[in-house]
Order: structure tokens, then C-alpha cells, then sequence
């Protein structure tokens, strides 16, 4: 299973961040992802620090899905996590299939992404300004690429470090919370 080498920061300055990505990378894909997180009933998936996710991706020429699974995180500092997805022909019937499976829906939120899709020092790179409108209108950066074993996550996440560096976003900016967590949060209990 590929290692998605991935950094997530907090955006101070949207505007400054988004022009300097269409400067150097062009206009980007506008998307709306609705996310779907699925656990098992005793919240052993996500109490391992595991991900089942069923995301629904409306782009301005299709749609489509995919589901997502995560291992646990294999580097505490970033967040890194071993990923497998595959791409859905019918959503309806996939969470059909993971509800018959046992798993139960813990959490759905609506993310809002500008995707820039590039090669930086021969890797490939996705970096995405992410909006979740639960979350008072933050604006997050997520930079990735993938690798094939953890011996390569050192130089992978060097590289999304420097890329996350010439856009301006420092250290201090970064964040491993989870998407989940802070929607959950911000839900009325």
C-alpha cells in the first residue's frame, strides 16, 4: 500500500496563497468533496486510527467517487498514512456495501477544493486549498505525493515542506488535525 507523504497547514493569507499557486501552477480544478467516514460500531476503525471514507468528488466536467481506506499513521509529525483507494462506479451501492459490512456512518461533511496537480524535482505533487464551511471559513493547504515504502517518507515530505515553504507557509502554520475532529468539534453536541 502506497504512503500518502502529505502536509496540512492553516492558511493565514487565502488570497496570497491562491494567487502564487495559479501564477505558478495555472487555474486548478474547483471541486466539491462530500466526504462520508464510516466506523465500526464499537469505534475500533477510527479508535485505531484508521480510516474507511466513501468521497463523492463534483468537478465542473464530472463526477465521481471513490473509496478510501487509511491505515495508522507511520510518522506522528506529519500524519502520513498508508492509503488505498479505488474509484466507484455506483456511490449508492458502495455505502450499501460498507453498511452491510457492518460499518456505520460517524461522520459527513462537505469540503470545498482548488486542486493544482504538478512536478516538483522529478515527484508528483497535488497541492489543495481547502475551504469546509463547517470550520468558519479556514482555509487549509494539504501538499502530498506518494511513496512506496517508509524509507522514502523522509525525502517525500522534505520535498512538500519546500513546496509549502515558497508559498509562504511556515511550521508554525502546520496542523495534524483531522478533518473529523475539527468538524466534529464544531458541531453542536
Amino acid at each position: 500500500m502506497a504512503i500518502e507523504a502529505e502536509l496540512k497547514a492553516i492558511v493565514r493569507d487565502p488570497e496570497g496563497v491562491l494567487k502564487q499557486l495559479e501564477e505558478r501552477y495555472g487555474s486548478g480544478r474547483a471541486e466539491v468533496y462530500r466526504d462520508t467516514y464510516y466506523d465500526a460500531p464499537d469505534g475500533s476503525l477510527m479508535g485505531a486510527d484508521r480510516e474507511l471514507r466513501i468521497r463523492t468528488v463534483h468537478g465542473q466536467d464530472d463526477t465521481r467517487t471513490v473509496l478510501t481506506y487509511k491505515d495508522a499513521r507511520v510518522d506522528e509529525a506529519s500524519g502520513s498514512k498508508p492509503e488505498a483507494e479505488t474509484r466507484v462506479a455506483d456511490a449508492d451501492a458502495m455505502h450499501e456495501i460498507v453498511r452491510g459490512l457492518g460499518f456505520t456512518p460517524r461522520i459527513a461533511f462537505e469540503k470545498r477544493c482548488r486542486n493544482y496537480s504538478f512536478q516538483q524535482d522529478g515527484w508528483p505533487v497535488l497541492a489543495t486549498l481547502v475551504r469546509v464551511p463547517e470550520l468558519d471559513g479556514a482555509t487549509f493547504i494539504e501538499v502530498e505525493t506518494s511513496v512506496a515504502t517508509a524509507a522514502e517518507l523522509t525525502p517525500a515530505l522534505s520535498l512538500v515542506r519546500a513546496v509549502l515553504g515558497e508559498l509562504g507557509i511556515s511550521e508554525d502554520d502546520l496542523t495534524t488535525e483531522l478533518y473529523t475532529d475539527a468538524v466534529a468539534a464544531a458541531r453542536p453536541a
